[in-house]
């Protein structure tokens, strides 16, 4: 049904929202679910057509007569610019109106370089991947950064990682040169967003973990992404673990979670014991070669997010614990110390049909995730019906 009722009539974005979930498929179909007059459908249409959001298919079976003609949308009416920022490693990718990624690039770039270092070149990246496309073809940019966003104004919070943003509200700086709607949110965030929408859209209630050179959670609830009021929901890694032996977080809060078991202070306390570890890398080669002592550490480190997942669990009840980060990815001793204290520590209720898994998209969760954000609300039909108000036609 429509999300219009008691008389109110269904609008242009409207008609795109039920041709993009396969409601109704032709015209006769929009005037049965909606309720309007064909001429009302008709015009409706005519400015979806026109805006290349919808394409026109003959194929459409037909019941008798001249085949009714098939309305699909068409994402290839514009695209959508993306990034995920990490610490280290950036991906740039331009998707189209699916989320569908049609290029793009990775490249190493430290992010505390700043945003007059990092902004510039992603968009000069956007520029290169847009190729011959004219501007009037982006509809939109979505940005996952690792940092604390409040989510309404874009703007990064003051954290260690990324110092050098605190305060930065990032859209009017992209929107100087691409005049579009623009969001930011948290790396994690927008994972979580992307492993549920690409791999679990039928569940409603979701966490993602990253567990990296630092460790975050992004949470699905009720089938939408949970930022909190400030956008500072799914911070798990700042909750403190016992026995942490007094390691001063980032934060400036003692044993913090990320303090005492991300992939950084996995490096610090194998250094510490003797390890000439440089990179998770090195690490990995030493818990493929049964290195008992790094074994020894990286099970501690899964027993320690394991407790604070647990306390999550209980509050959360998820249908499944998504595991992602390349220090969870390349540890399985970790993941199973995970799963050994989420199942002991949570109640039996909350673990009954829980699933904890690796991340199926990896990376790339993060490049859907971007995208499935900024295409969710500009095709939302109060956005759609604004730009077909406000906006020319792209020709």
């Amino acid at each position: 049904m429509s999300r219009r009722t008691s008389g109110h009539l269904a609008t242009s974005g409207d008609v795109l929202r039920l041709i993009r979930t396969g409601e109704a498929v032709t015209r006769v179909d929009l005037g049965r679910v909606t309720g309007l007059s064909r001429p009302a459908v008709q015009l409706r249409v005519g400015e979806l057509l026109e805006r290349g959001l919808v394409v026109e298919r003959a194929d459409a079976p037909s019941t008798g007569g001249r085949p009714p003609v098939r309305l699909e949308f068409n994402a290839a009416g514009g695209v959508v610019l993306v990034a995920a920022l990490g610490a280290s490693r950036t991906r740039v990718a331009v998707c189209d109106l699916a989320g569908r990624e049609i290029d793009g690039r990775d490249f190493a770039i430290d992010v505390e370089e700043g945003p007059e270092v990092v902004l510039p070149l992603l968009m000069d990246t956007w520029e290169e991947l847009l190729g011959d496309r004219p501007h009037a073809m982006v509809r939109g940019v979505g940005m996952g950064v690792p940092a604390t966003v409040e989510f309404a104004e874009g703007r990064t919070e003051s954290a260690r990682v990324m110092a050098s943003w605190t305060g930065v509200v990032i859209p009017p700086l992209i929107r100087a040169r691409f005049d579009v709607p623009v969001l930011v949110d948290n790396d994690v965030n927008v994972l979580a967003i992307g492993e549920h929408r690409g791999v679990y859209p039928e569940l409603g209630d979701l966490m993602f973990v990253k567990v990296s050179t630092r460790i975050g959670a992004g949470v699905i609830a009720g089938g939408e992404i949970l930022r909190g009021a400030l956008g500072a929901a799914g911070e798990i890694g700042h909750i403190p673990v016992r026995d942490g032996g007094g390691v001063l977080c980032r934060c400036g809060n003692i044993d913090c979670v990320d303090s005492v078991a991300s992939g950084t202070a996995l490096l610090r306390e194998l250094r510490e014991a003797g390890r000439d570890v440089k990179t998770i890398a090195d690490v990995t080669k030493l818990v493929r070669a049964g290195d008992a002592g790094t074994m020894a550490i990286v099970r501690e480190a899964g027993r320690r997010i394991g407790e604070v997942l647990a306390g999550a669990v209980n509050i959360l009840n998820p249908s499944v614990v998504v595991l992602g980060g390349d220090v969870a990815e390349a540890f399985g001793p970790l993941v199973s110390s995970i799963r050994e204290v989420v199942y002991r520590r949570s109640t039996a209720l909350a673990t009954r049909r829980l699933r904890i898994e690796p991340s199926r998209m990896g990376s790339g969760a993060g490049i859907t995730g971007c995208a499935v954000m900024v295409l969710d609300h500009v095709l939302s039909p109060d956005a759609v019906d604004d730009s077909l108000t406000h906006r020319p036609a792209v020709v």
